[in-house]
């Protein structure tokens, strides 16, 4: 029988904060910066001259992501240590990882508005290296995937749900991967980012409806 906790405002307190994760994320990457990082080298200097308040927007964003994934893995171990101990404390470490490599790669975007005039191609090259740290961040997350896959499992979350978030650790550390060391296989793996949007879309909506874990 799944084991499941019974304290419902800390599991909707989870889903909410996964919520959070979720809006911000994609409202930072997808539609504040995305657009000013399409294109040639020259086409982004140019975006990003015009548009440093939206650059700003989406740090904004990140930095909320990024505490609400902090608080997300210390309730989240709360949650689930009752089922294993050490694993939840592993997929606490993990996810705290990435968090740490992610609010490293924003101060190397947050240096973008202070280069771009002096040193366009620097600030350039600066946006890649945020999106390097992201994809590495990525990797850790994987692995935390993986190891909530097993704990969720185990859990009263639906096993459909549980099985999600596996193959949307493979899916992270497959694309992350590919983007380091062989980028010319994304276009074959970027489809498959639509699973993990949609399981941990269903994960956050099973916490904050059904409030059990």
């Amino acid at each position: 029988m799944a084991a499941s906790h019974d304290d419902p405002r800390l599991v909707r307190l989870a889903g909410a904060l996964y919520l959070v994760i979720i809006l911000c994320g994609l409202t930072a990457e997808l539609v504040l910066r995305g657009p000013l990082l399409a294109g040639s080298p020259e086409e982004v200097v140019r975006a990003l001259g015009a548009g440093i308040s939206q650059l700003r927007l989406s740090l904004l964003a990140d930095t909320v992501m990024l505490l609400a994934d902090v608080a997300l893995a210390l309730v989240l171990f709360g949650l689930l240590r009752h089922i294993s101990a050490s694993l939840a404390l592993a997929a606490m470490v993990f996810r705290l990882g990435q968090a740490v490599l992610i609010g490293a790669s924003l101060m190397a975007l947050g240096s973008v508005p202070m280069v771009l005039a002096d040193a366009p191609r620097l600030a350039v090259h600066m946006t890649d290296l945020h999106a390097i740290g992201y994809d590495v961040g990525l990797i850790l997350f994987a692995v935390n995937s993986a190891i909530m896959s097993v704990l969720l499992w185990r859990s009263a979350v639906p096993h459909v749900i549980a099985g999600g978030i596996a193959v949307s650790g493979v899916v992270y550390g497959a694309g992350s991967l590919a983007r380091l060391v062989a980028p010319e296989w994304m276009a074959v793996i970027e489809p498959a980012y639509v699973v993990p949007m949609v399981a941990e879309s269903a994960l956050c909506l099973w916490l904050l409806i059904r409030a059990r874990v």
